[in-house]
C-alpha cells in the first residue's frame, strides 16, 4: 500500500499515512482539527540487482561528458584515403578489348 502525506494549513504538523489508493484523503487535522493538504514527494524507488547501469538512460549532460571522453581518430577516414591514392599512384582506366 502506497505512503501518503499530509500537511495541516492550520498548525504545520506533517505526517505520513499508509491507504489504500481506493480509500478516501484524510481531510482533518487529529491535532487541531485544521483542514489538511496532501503533499506530493519523490518516491523512494531504488533499481537493484544486475542489468541496471547509470548509462542505461544518460541524461543530456551525461551523453556530452560520455561524448567528450571519447578518444580522437589519430587521421579521419577521408585524409586516410586520399593518403592511400597518393602512395599508389593515379589508376589508370581499364583497357577494353575489342
Amino acid at each position: 500500500m502506497p505512503i501518503y502525506e499530509y500537511e495541516c494549513t492550520q498548525c504545520g504538523d506533517r505526517f505520513e499515512v499508509i491507504q489504500k489508493i481506493t480509500d478516501e484523503p484524510l481531510s482533518t487535522c487529529s491535532k487541531c482539527s485544521g483542514e489538511l493538504k496532501k503533499i506530493l514527494s519523490p518516491t523512494g524507488f531504488v533499481l537493484k540487482g544486475s542489468g541496471w547501469y547509470v548509462t542505461d538512460y544518460p541524461s543530456e549532460a551525461r551523453k556530452k561528458a560520455m561524448e567528450s571522453e571519447k578518444p580522437k581518430e589519430d587521421k579521419p577516414k577521408e585524409e586516410t584515403k586520399s593518403a592511400l591514392t597518393e602512395k599508389s599512384g593515379p589508376k589508370e582506366p581499364a583497357k577494353v578489348n575489342q
